[in-house]
């Protein structure tokens, strides 16, 4: 630890301000990697922010994204002050007010509806921050108003559901293995741009003679540096899976000993992959059949063998499903019997949080009339449905961490449903984004760099911590701060509406717990960072987190709820194989991939970052683009019947034939014609984890009439 840490350590556990120091921070973002940061602060502003060098998964580097954050930190149009609309709604049109008055009117306006209904009331936030004290925090406050509770689907939960029903959570390797893997199947993923140091072990590995396979239907960035790239159709890798699975017991593949001891159904499955001949398997997936045979050959073979999964490839109707086969695909080969072995989408479950000790659920009164009586749940994901349901209609939304009007599927809808004057929003922000246009009352909110956190990773093992490197700007508040002053103008005395940050972090988790390895808070402040104490390689014998025990390919918990205890293929719900007519019209699957220079709808109003990626661009085959007369850099219009965006046209063979790649996720006010990819998307959810399906989408592509 270098001095610097030291004079900042010392300063901030005084709870003062540091002048000339290293403060320790952590990345807030929607992000496996969550950097450890270092902001040098002179003369009370931050002059830098750098990746931690002595943080292991960090190794002092970050995506350029991150590295500008002190320019996104005193952009001048960070919100400084509270501001009431004087214009119609998605106007954004405001005049400055105190914060007295702003939380007065919030207050007032919140106890009227309560009155009535305290479900009318919705809270909408995600991953804007993943701190357990800005972002999960605030949940006590609706939870003692008794609002509806939000379904959090719009990301991760097909991926993560299907973690759950076969290895009982959200478990997998400790990314820093990958480093000794021999083959590496990254499967849904452009890691340069979304898993910075992922990508940097999995450089190494190759270095040092590992085989890298890309499996996207865009050859991206990182299927370009990738030894092979299988560009399969979207929606169909759960069929390219049961193809390996078919192959793999073919060929005599299998390691029976780990499949007999520690899984449950396997002779169920293959029987289901019977039909997955190379033949059907390649129709399905629009690739070869020698692609198929040596990718289970190559993952049959090569050991270890590892898959970094991402969400991607979730994004649609059977996303949950095909979670479910590639998440059991590890055990079929003993995989995990090595620790540079097996597969990871997200590390989350392996913390010991404390979810119940940190959003108190106790304190929903429903719940405490009758045990089984819990408010009404709706799902962020069919947002814009949700806000024109007449029936029990939606009066009030509060908005922080989150900018739906660009994020959320179906835009129209969630621009139509924002727009009702007799909806009462307020959005907390640090910007004047797509959905703080429609606010009635608009909050400024603190960056990362201006409050106190607590960070676990999806992405590796590791607790991070944030301190505050200087003070707000303007008069910005954080969420907690705002959400305890709400409280107290609610006329609440629940202690735990009231806690300050270091004792909201110390609830969010079981400190005790022996993966901490006796590490506390304090420590953790001190240190910046801790990893957890887990094994190398947790399942080489077993004990995954599920019933059994086992990798499960039958789950009974499944099979309770009615639904299909083994995993299967779902065509998409638009495609030529489920919807021809639709097809017909609108031939082009449509992925939309983040642009490497945001994250989600974060960043892209940093004005360097915006002029690197220029405009809002789509990439189309030579023979799609010659066959609708289109050329190279034309303006065009991405369009069916739900909407249509205009893009600049990028014509390149990386993109299949019949695919058409749109990068999100732009503000829509930022964008040619005031829409992003949203405008095209649709609301229907996925298989298993009522998530979000954006990659089930079919267009089609003309010049703008």
């Amino acid at each position: 630890m270098n001095q610097g840490h030291d004079v900042a350590i010392a300063v901030q556990l005084d709870g003062k301000l540091a002048l000339d120091a290293e403060v320790k921070g952590a990345c807030p973002h929607d992000c496996p990697d969550t950097c450890a940061l270092v902001s040098t602060v002179a003369s009370g502003r931050v002059v830098k922010v750098s990746g931690s060098k002595d943080h292991p998964s960090t190794a002092g580097v970050l995506c350029t994204k991150v590295s500008r954050y002190a320019e996104r930190t005193y952009s001048a149009d960070r919100l400084k002050t509270p501001m009431r609309r004087i214009g119609p709604k998605g106007s954004g049109r405001f005049v400055p007010i105190s914060w007295d008055e702003a939380l007065d009117e919030i207050a007032i306006k919140l106890k009227s509806i309560a009155a009535r209904d305290p479900e009318a009331i919705l809270p909408y936030n995600y991953a804007g921050t993943m701190g357990y004290v800005q972002g999960e925090f605030p949940q006590r406050f609706f939870h003692k108003l008794g609002a509806s509770l939000l379904d959090k689907t719009i990301c991760a939960s097909a991926g993560s559901t299907g973690l759950l029903y076969t290895l009982g959570a959200s478990v997998g390797m400790d990314v820093e293995r990958f480093v000794d893997s021999k083959l590496i199947i990254i499967w849904g993923s452009n890691a340069i741009a979304s898993n910075l140091h992922f990508w940097s072990l999995a450089q190494e590995a190759k270095r040092r003679g590992a085989k890298l396979i890309a499996i996207d239907p865009f050859k991206s960035d990182t299927a370009l540096k990738c030894h092979e790239h299988i560009a399969i159709r979207p929606g169909t890798d759960a069929a390219l899976a049961f193809g390996v699975i078919r192959e793999l017991r073919q060929h005599g593949w299998l390691d029976q000993s780990y499949i007999d001891r520690h899984t449950l159904g396997s002779d169920l499955l293959f029987e289901r992959a019977q039909s997955f001949t190379l033949e059907r398997t390649a129709e399905i997936c629009g690739i070869s059949e020698s692609q198929i045979a040596s990718l289970a050959r190559d993952y049959g073979s090569i050991k270890p063998a590892a898959i970094r999964l991402n969400y991607g490839m979730q994004r649609v109707r059977g996303g949950g499903n095909a979670a479910r086969l590639i998440a059991g695909l590890p055990a079929l080969i003993g995989a995990w019997r090595h620790p540079a072995g097996g597969m990871l989408l997200s590390s989350s479950g392996h913390f010991p949080g404390n979810p119940a000790g940190l959003s108190r659920p106790d304190l929903i009164p429903q719940l405490r009339a009758s045990p089984s009586r819990l408010p009404r749940t709706i799902n962020m994901s069919t947002i814009g449905d949700a806000l024109l349901q007449t029936d029990q209609a939606i009066e009030a939304v509060i908005v922080y961490n989150a900018n739906p009007l660009a994020v959320a599927p179906e835009s129209a809808k969630v621009r139509s449903g924002f727009a009702r004057e007799d909806l009462f929003t307020v959005v907390i922000e640090q910007f004047q984004t797509d959905t703080a246009d429609y606010a009635d009352i608009l909050l400024p909110a603190t960056t990362q760099l201006e409050h106190f956190d607590l960070h676990k990773s999806y992405g590796h093992r590791y607790l991070v911590v944030n301190e505050a490197a200087i003070s707000p700007i303007g008069s910005a508040r954080s969420n907690a701060s705002i959400f305890r002053d709400l409280a107290k103008r609610m006329g609440w005395d629940e202690a735990c509406l009231f806690e300050d940050d270091v004792t909201i972090a110390q609830s969010a988790i079981h400190w005790s717990d022996p993966r901490l390895a006796g590490m506390d808070l304090q420590s953790l402040r001190q240190q910046g960072w801790c990893k957890l104490a887990i094994d190398d390689a947790p399942f080489a014998q077993g004990h995954f987190p599920t019933p059994s025990g086992k990798v499960e390919f039958y789950s009974q918990r499944l099979a309770d709820q009615g639904l299909d205890p083994l995993p299967d293929y779902l065509a998409p719900y638009e495609s030529a194989e489920s919807t021809p007519e639709l097809a017909a019209r609108y031939p082009l699957a449509m992925i939309s991939p983040p642009a490497r220079n945001f994250l989600n709808s974060s960043f892209v109003n940093v004005q360097s970052l915006r002029s690197i990626e220029g405009e809002q661009t789509c990439v189309m085959h030579p023979d799609d683009a010659f066959e609708r007369k289109l050329v190279e850099g034309d303006l065009v219009s991405i369009h069916n019947d739900r909407g249509s965006l205009h893009a600049r046209l990028h014509i390149s063979d990386r993109t299949r034939q019949g695919l058409v790649v749109g990068f999100g996720i732009w503000w829509q006010k930022l964008t040619l014609n005031g829409n992003n990819v949203n405008a095209v998307t649709h609301q229907r959810l996925t298989d298993l984890g009522r998530a979000a399906s954006f990659y089930d989408c079919l267009v089609e592509v003309s010049r703008p009439d």
